[in-house]
């Protein structure tokens, strides 16, 4: 089979859409939605409404892209969650609408799952190596972190998770306290790099086994903050990069304590990272350290492919297709979809 796949991404505030051949990936266009930095966060009523607007012609350059007629298309995917429900509603659907008028399978993607794939993204000019099977992948997003066995493409085991908030919403809020812009963690990120990590401690939850917690640490900021701007109001503005220095470096710590362990205990001997805040350059270096150190092969996408894409939509669609593993229009958006539940439901499909 050389399935040819349209696929749709629109679990948060991008509308996204990409066209793979054969496990190629010939498009991949994005429409960002810049109206929520005046907010300080994603409206989801502004974020759906701007879903609506984008689509069609994200679609049509996406297909334009890829030299692709909408005859030649074999299955439309798209993101059924989690993510934002009046988001998600926009991109199912359009699926649902495309695959009823053209004829075409309909495929249903976890936006976890290909985030978890986006290492296996291959384009014309593109070709990574790519992990080989068992391998982990640490998730971290503004809305998830996840340690996660991969024992094949439609097969993982979550090892870890937050019990509460995730990394990337630590790095937002935090950004926040200090006045940065949204999305803060870039902010952070590029300020980082001219300060000094060891100018602040904060506080590291101690959680059992794999699992995350980053409430407590986000309180320890704050109060932190507090009683810095008591003394010296302008304690932030005199401070900055070494703030954000410190701060990186605790919740990189923190992501890593549990990722190490688990590596460890698995034996497992390739490793990779998905999700916004794999972009994060003091992550990315860490990942690569621990690598070199302990020989085991990392994968590091390309920060384009570890923010919302439908580039991994659509590689997670083409293994799901290999596997006859398709949707049909009684799928629905979910705002919360646990991978637990998602391949639950995926071995249930008929081969």
């Amino acid at each position: 089979m050389n399935p040819t796949i349209l696929a749709i991404e629109t679990s948060c505030d991008d509308t996204s859409a990409a066209v793979i051949c054969n496990g190629i990936v010939k498009s991949n266009c994005i429409a960002s939605q810049k109206i929520h930095e005046q907010y300080g966060g994603v409206v989801p009523e502004l974020a759906s409404r701007s879903h609506q607007q984008n689509m069609v012609p994200v679609v049509h350059q996406a297909l334009c892209d890829a030299g692709v007629a909408v005859s030649d298309i074999d299955a439309v995917a798209c993101t059924v969650g989690p993510g934002l429900l009046g988001s998600l509603l926009v991109g199912v659907s359009f699926a649902k609408g495309f695959a009823l008028a053209h004829g075409c399978k309909l495929i249903e993607v976890n936006h976890l799952h290909a985030h978890v794939l986006a290492s296996f993204i291959e384009t014309g000019t593109y070709k990574p190596p790519k992990p080989q099977f068992p391998f982990m992948c640490l998730l971290v997003s503004g809305g998830n972190t996840q340690i996660i066995l991969a024992h094949d493409y439609n097969r993982m085991e979550i090892l870890g998770a937050t019990i509460d908030d995730a990394a990337g919403e630590a790095f937002d809020k935090c950004a926040k306290l200090m006045g940065l812009p949204y999305p803060g963690g870039p902010h952070i990120d590029r300020l980082a790099q001219q300060g000094n990590a060891q100018a602040f401690a904060f506080n590291k939850p101690h959680i059992a086994g794999y699992d995350y917690s980053f409430s407590g640490f986000k309180t320890s900021v704050l109060y932190f903050l507090q009683k810095e701007i008591a003394k010296n109001p302008d304690f932030i503005q005199e401070n900055l990069p070494d703030l954000c220095a410190s701060i990186q470096h605790t919740i990189v710590e923190m992501l890593m304590q549990k990722l190490k362990k688990a590596v460890q205990a698995t034996g497992v001997k390739h490793l990779t990272i998905g999700g916004g805040v794999a972009a994060n350059s003091g992550l990315r270096s860490a990942i690569q350290t621990f690598g070199e150190k302990h020989t085991i092969a990392t994968y590091l996408p390309p920060p384009v492919y570890t923010t919302d894409n439908a580039a991994m939509i659509a590689v997670a669609a083409h293994y799901k297709f290999m596997d006859k593993q398709f949707g049909n229009l009684n799928m629905k958006p979910k705002a919360r979809y646990s991978l637990e539940e998602y391949f639950g439901e995926c071995a249930n499909m008929p081969i």
